[in-house]
């Protein structure tokens, strides 16, 4: 397929696609948690370290630090870029988003309020590590007590940890732009607003539960160190769920190609941005590995 992958920032990218003119739109935007928002950068991640006056929360893995402002934040970037997203997608097209489970709620409203209705909220499910900590470090770090007294409250407190449940799902906003007319003849004239029932997952009916596991080193490429990448055979199952084939897919935030390489394997046209210069590199060799018949293809259509 012609794909249209570029480098830059998705805002202003956008105003390059005309009006009503996208079938669907997926996407993996940031997720405005610790290390996760639209500011950080790749190199820094491991660099970053929470200060006295950060108002975080320590003792956390990345992802976890809790700032009162990331849900005010998260919405407004949602919906900006939700706006571009109504304004280029076709009467009747869906837009799926993914987002944390912390911060789910405040992506939706934004979504929304761009102009979006809500259709239904689906669940990548997979078995993730859990990452709830022990208080005994904390326990053990007190200098006002004696080692007898620590060792009391250790047992006390043994098999209470942070209030961090083992990750099992990853939701996304399955949001779809207003019809023009009638359903059915929106669907006649844009090819929009319809879901392709026949389209079936592990055999069954599709639903709002997907369960997939993470992909593997192998499906994502030995060059590929993005840290969330999401499960290609997850993505060509909301492509061919949500768009007819030969369709125009839209990512405005690449990340590492994965959606490029869905579109690909599936028969759609994907246009994608990505601002990260170091995510291009690798969304350019993912890209040129899968054209040569190099790399992880599903071939599912």
């Amino acid at each position: 397929m012609d794909h249209d992958f570029r480098l830059g920032d998705c805002f202003e990218l956008l105003k390059t696609i005309k009006d009503n003119s996208v079938d669907f739109c997926l996407t993996d935007p940031p997720y405005f948690l610790d290390t996760l928002g639209d500011e950080w950068n790749a190199d820094n991640i491991e660099k970053r370290k929470p200060t006295k006056k950060s108002n975080t929360i320590k003792s956390l893995p990345k992802g976890m630090k809790f700032d009162s402002m990331q849900g005010v934040r998260f919405e407004k970037f949602m919906n900006d870029i939700s706006k571009e997203v109504f304004r280029v997608l076709k009467p009747g097209a869906f837009f799926i988003s993914f987002s944390s489970a912390r911060l789910y709620h405040r992506m939706t409203i934004g979504v929304e309020n761009a102009g979006f209705n809500i259709r239904d909220m689906i669940g990548w499910t997979y078995q993730g590590q859990a990452k709830a900590f022990s208080q005994d470090h904390i326990i053990q770090k007190q200098k006002n007590i004696t080692q007898e007294q620590k060792d009391i409250w250790i047992k006390e407190l043994q098999g209470w940890k942070t209030a961090q449940l083992k990750p099992c799902i990853e939701p996304m906003c399955l949001a779809q732009k207003p019809v023009e007319g009638k359903l059915i003849e929106n669907f006649i004239k844009y090819g929009t607003g319809l879901m392709n029932a026949s389209e079936k997952f592990q055999d069954h009916f599709p639903g709002n539960i997907i369960p997939v596991s993470k992909p593997t080193k192998k499906e994502k490429g030995e060059f590929n160190d993005h840290i969330s990448v999401k499960p290609i055979i997850l993505l060509e199952h909301l492509i061919k769920l949500f768009s007819k084939s030969k369709s125009v897919v839209l990512d405005p935030f690449l990340g590492s190609g994965s959606t490029l390489v869905a579109c690909e394997n599936t028969s759609r046209k994907c246009i994608g941005f990505e601002i990260s210069e170091k995510y291009f590199e690798i969304i350019q060799k993912r890209h040129n590995k899968i054209t040569a018949g190099e790399f992880f293809s599903t071939k599912s259509e």
